[in-house]
């Protein structure tokens, strides 16, 4: 998953130091920390080290769930797939999860790092940094005193999240019948920020999505005798260009709305037409019913055109994978807005406008109600800064916005979170988030 840059203020040019804890029942917790930096960090290096993709986490979900175990958390695995869950109960209160997901991408790593992956997948989307920063917010959280919190604690280590399938393969499998109804569900994702620095957002942090494969069916022949043929090439490329009237000429700019084609595969031989040409397109948008409507138009369009090129079959039209549109609950945003500020500073905690890069979070919530049965389960997720300050003052530019264009952004294989500051942060904007959601009396 991908991410548009945030506003941030100006003092975020050059960053300060990461702050530590401020006073409070944060800082109280957090000074169990300093002593588990070195084994998370080691977790974190042969994560990134070892990296696996959507579907094939079973190493990374047991290194996640023996560290759960190892901490105290009654641990059960092999939920949707390498699902994760660990609980800790202490007595009456609310329930809370953390998640992090487990999967890499298919990405080549190009960064050069002394424990970077050698194969040709990679944690360019951060991962392993979520896993380690839950793991450490598991353990100090685990080891708090006892009026520190009570209530459920869930950490949970997510298949599938870039291909957009684990989340709903994980609630199928009955994850909230097996962990209990949460009240809140928290998620934290890496960007390029400032490391120390977080980013709320009240409206949609990701957009919603519909994949789609499309199967244009001609009727192939010779090259010299394209009268004798339907040309799947040809009429695939009108689908392509009049697809994007479907943002240019049916969505408001307000809604923000992409139609993207990815991939369009026809033909070996330059002078054979082939029989079909198959398309990988993506639609997004911020809102539900613009993305229905946009999904929507896609089928009409690709119909339509297979039709007037007189094709002899009907166009293949697969709904690969869908998600939908993240809606933090704006309270707990709120709530954990204010532990944020207060254990980071108000001037480290920025506004993230929405984007429309996906993530299947949502279906925790309100969103995945026909897959998990419960309502009014709260969300709330924000963005991590993951730049240490060498590299942030090395990025070319004068202000913030030039900065984090330069930088290299999830999903590009030099994608590198700085593990010396950004792990801390993350453990502790987890801590802090967790311990805000768990106060009993919200």
């Amino acid at each position: 998953m991908g991410f548009m840059t945030a506003t941030v203020p100006a003092s975020a040019s050059v960053p300060a130091p990461s702050p530590g804890p401020s006073p409070g029942p944060t800082s109280a917790v957090l000074a169990a920390l300093p002593p588990l930096l070195r084994p998370l960090t080691t977790l974190y290096l042969d994560l990134h080290r070892h990296p696996e993709p959507s579907g094939g986490e079973r190493r990374t979900a047991g290194r996640f769930a023996d560290w759960l175990e190892s901490a105290g958390y009654a641990t059960t695995r092999g939920i949707g797939g390498h699902g994760v869950a660990g609980v800790l109960r202490r007595g009456e209160g609310p329930t809370v999860v953390l998640r992090a997901e487990l999967d890499a991408l298919p990405v080549r790593e190009t960064t050069g790092l002394a424990y970077a992956s050698e194969g040709p997948v990679s944690h360019a989307c951060g991962h392993d940094l979520h896993l380690a920063a839950a793991a450490g917010a598991a353990s100090v959280l685990a080891g708090a005193a006892p009026e520190a919190w009570r209530g459920t604690l869930v950490v949970v280590g997510q298949p599938a999240e870039e291909t957009l399938e684990g989340a709903r393969a994980m609630l199928a499998d009955g994850l909230y019948e097996r962990v209990g109804r949460p009240d809140t569900v928290l998620a934290q994702h890496g960007a390029p920020l400032p490391a120390g620095m977080v980013a709320h957002g009240y409206g949609p942090m990701t957009a919603g999505s519909v994949t789609f494969r499309v199967v244009v069916h001609g009727r192939g022949g010779h090259a010299g005798a394209p009268h004798l043929t339907v040309d799947p090439v040809v009429t695939a490329a009108h689908v392509v260009t009049r697809l994007q009237t479907v943002v240019a000429r049916e969505a408001a700019p307000s809604e923000q709305v992409a139609v993207s084609v990815g991939s369009f595969r026809a033909g070996e031989r330059a002078n054979v037409v082939p029989e079909r040409a198959e398309l990988g397109i993506t639609v997004r948008a911020a809102g539900g019913a613009a993305l229905a409507r946009a999904a929507a138009g896609v089928e009409r369009i690709v119909r339509a055109e297979c039709a007037a090129s007189g094709c002899p079959r009907e166009p293949e039209i697969v709904r690969e994978c869908e998600s939908p549109v993240t809606h933090p609950d704006p309270v707990t945003t709120g709530v954990v807005r204010e532990a944020h500020a207060a254990h980071f500073g108000a001037e480290r905690v920025a506004m993230w406008p929405p984007s429309l890069a996906t993530e299947d979070f949502g279906l925790f919530g309100d969103a995945g109600r026909a897959v998990h049965g419960a309502e009014g389960v709260r969300l709330a997720y924000w963005m991590l800064g993951v730049v240490g300050p060498a590299a942030w003052a090395a990025a070319p530019g004068e202000g913030a916005a030039a900065k984090l264009a330069a930088l290299p952004a999830n999903h590009a294989p030099d994608f590198a979170p700085d593990v010396r500051t950004a792990l801390p942060a993350g453990v502790g904007a987890l801590t802090a988030a967790a311990l805000a959601c768990l106060d009993p009396r919200r």
